[in-house]
């Protein structure tokens, strides 16, 4: 029985938070297939390539970031016809960091943008990159219930509102401080108190001041609610 011929891929959903929103990387398609539509960094995997490496390549070639970024694997998607070329599997890898560079656009990409996801049209991007952020950005969400990430975007001494402020733009909505408070700071091993609070020049109530605890899974979960 003869062997389908099979194209192997890797796709990234780089997020991060800038101006209180959470953005994705987006890649303005140089070349066709969709030439001109935006889309997520990736490409081919190269014969007797790994593919992490893969993955770290297709991001700095194509926005020239790499440096200092954890990728993990989010899902495989190969559904037939997703590519117009012939039939083709992509690996996503998701990337949620704080303090992201500026991209610059390079190899098969004519630009390169953050973008607010709450502006993003999922449908108007190229091959199926809607559904892959999609599932990125609920993965994302979903790290923030049961993991101590949301206190990576903050500076080494934060308060909760900080804190708070990050869990609402990576979860697209709202939350009562009251609520939210209670559940970090009763969260075991989440945050640490420092001893100290804000300093305000306004007259304003002094807030306390936190660290990152040591506890990599949050047990009870923050849950969004």
């Amino acid at each position: 029985m003869p062997y389908m011929q099979v194209a192997l891929a890797v796709d990234l959903v780089v997020l991060t938070i800038r101006e209180h929103r959470l953005c994705v990387l987006l890649v303005e398609r140089g070349i066709e297939p969709y030439e001109g539509l935006a889309a997520l960094p990736g490409g081919f995997v190269l014969p007797g390539e790994d593919l992490a490496d893969a993955a770290y390549r297709e991001l700095a070639e194509e926005t020239g970031i790499g440096d200092g970024i954890h990728l993990e694997q989010l899902a495989t998607y190969g559904a037939p016809g997703r590519d117009p070329r012939g039939r083709t599997v992509s690996v996503a890898w998701l990337a949620l960091a704080p303090q992201m560079a500026e991209p610059v656009a390079g190899s098969d990409a004519s630009g390169a943008h953050w973008i607010p996801v709450d502006d993003v049209n999922g449908e108007a991007l190229a091959f199926d990159h809607g559904l892959i952020l999609k599932d990125g950005v609920e993965r994302a969400r979903a790290k923030l219930e049961y993991t101590p990430l949301g206190a990576a975007f903050c500076p080494p001494e934060f308060t909760v509102a900080h804190l708070r402020a990050v869990y609402e733009a990576v979860w697209g909505h709202p939350l009562d401080p009251r609520n939210f408070h209670r559940k970090v700071t009763r969260a075991p091993g989440f945050l640490c108190p420092t001893g100290r609070v804000t300093t305000t020049a306004d007259g304003g109530r002094p807030a306390q001041l936190f660290t990152r605890g040591d506890m990599d899974v949050l047990n009870p979960p923050i849950v969004r609610g």
